[in-house]
């Protein structure tokens, strides 16, 4: 164990150097001397201001997530950053909260859902290497069990497959995982024919990537592109819950995002009617994956108002919206949803991949407009209902400012006006 001069650990130096836990919480309370010590060891810090809304919603996740990393390599921590400004210059924060892995010289900013599991696994990902060794059969079994969704490259660690592999692992290590294994311990677990093979397990399936047996065959840059191009199509569920988090990773997926919108509620509770009509559509695209997967990726919003800034209106719940990811045109089917068969949604997703489907939006300059001027609507109401006392101060104190220059203007010249009258009676008399 290494000590100090005086016999305290290491971690107690960490404490007494960077700060306390905050109170119930095994979160570390960071000041600009942080930026001194951000080498030792890997971080998970959230920068934060104490007048942010969101901040203080993030607050006891954050914890959470100290708990379940406490008995890793990760120091989980936190840093005000109107306390210690030279900090939040140094990390270049441009927003609260800002999530934050740090390893090294290396910031990674997290994007992904603010829930504890997320953060987690974003945390335990980080950590490591891009791709981990599996040398035991059991640990197979372990990750089908702990993970929804992970790669594994199957064969001798060589070749243009296992480099763009490695490759591929070190672009996405933020968002998925990624592990190595042997052909002994694999034969165990998936069916594969010939090496080397790249497999992704979600859902407990598998399915591989299509070319890795004839990839020596091939140029290596089709090697290259094909396989990222697999592993950012792969990296997502089948019929994943999106969010405003990780909507725009979806969208990179170059796929029609189709999409069930139901309301969900303070304790993540959904209607029953808005319940069978998600689950209706999940179990269509589960049963006809091969016939959908190339073209669309499925999902779920329990936020109406992100179909709302998707279509630029308001939508009742339930419904379905497909968004074309490359065009941003959208698509609405004609029939009531709580009366739509899985035929109408057959009728519908064909519609649109034969383009026959009514496209609505798109990305021009009056859409640019039209959204910007709707996300900022729908920002102030938000921070209204946040924060009402902060939007008073923030829209009242230019407005009162605003009111009293249009006062000294105007009436600065009738008070100007009634002077001169008098003197002018003054003189007359």
């Amino acid at each position: 164990m290494h000590q100090s001069i005086w016999g305290w650990s290491l971690p107690l130096l960490f404490l007494l150097i960077l700060g306390t836990p905050a109170i119930s919480s095994r979160v570390l309370e960071l000041s600009d001397r942080f930026i001194d010590v951000r080498h030792e060891g890997q971080w998970l810090v959230m920068f934060y201001a104490p007048w942010c809304g969101y901040c203080k919603k993030t607050e006891p996740i954050f914890a959470l997530v100290a708990q379940a990393l406490h008995a890793t390599n990760v120091r989980v921590g936190r840093l005000d950053c109107t306390k210690y400004p030279a900090a939040a210059r140094e990390f270049k924060v441009r927003g609260y909260p800002t999530i934050m892995f740090i390893k090294g010289n290396m910031e990674f900013i997290y994007n992904g859902d603010r829930s504890k599991d997320e953060l987690v696994d974003y945390a335990l990902r980080m950590s490591g290497p891009p791709v981990q060794l599996v040398t035991r059969t059991d640990s197979v079994d372990m990750l089908k069990g702990s993970h929804t969704i992970f790669f594994m490259f199957v064969g001798p660690q060589q070749g243009v497959v296992w480099d763009t592999y490695y490759a591929a692992a070190e672009g996405y290590q933020e968002h998925g995982f990624f592990y190595a294994t042997s052909e002994e311990i694999a034969a165990q677990h998936f069916d594969f024919e010939k090496l080397p093979a790249v497999i992704v397990y979600k859902e407990e399936q598998h399915h591989f990537y299509p070319h890795g047996h004839v990839a020596h065959e091939m140029d290596p840059n089709d090697v290259n592109e094909t396989i990222f191009q697999w592993v950012n199509v792969e990296r997502f569920t089948l019929f994943p819950k999106v969010t405003r988090f990780n909507i725009h990773q979806l969208l990179k997926t170059k796929k029609f995002l189709v999409l069930a919108v139901v309301q969900e509620d303070k304790l993540s509770q959904i209607a029953t009617h808005e319940l069978e009509f998600r689950d209706m559509v999940e179990g269509v695209i589960r049963k006809h994956r091969p016939r959908y997967h190339d073209k669309f990726q499925f999902g779920w919003i329990g936020d109406p108002s992100i179909a709302h800034s998707i279509i630029l209106d308001q939508l009742p719940t339930p419904h379905l919206i497909a968004l074309n990811s490359t065009t941003q045109h959208h698509y609405i089917p004609d029939d009531d949803p709580l009366q739509m068969t899985p035929q109408a949604l057959h009728l519908f997703l064909e519609s649109i991949s034969n383009e026959s489907a009514t496209a609505y939006g798109g990305d021009t300059y009056f859409v640019r407009v039209n959204r910007a001027l709707f996300e900022l609507k729908r920002s102030l109401r938000e921070m209204w209902r946040g924060n009402p006392v902060l939007m008073t101060v923030i829209f009242g104190l230019p407005l009162g400012f605003l009111s009293l220059i249009i006062y000294s203007i105007f009436c600065g010249d009738c008070l100007v006006t009634e002077e001169e009258h008098e003197e002018d009676h003054e003189k007359k008399e």
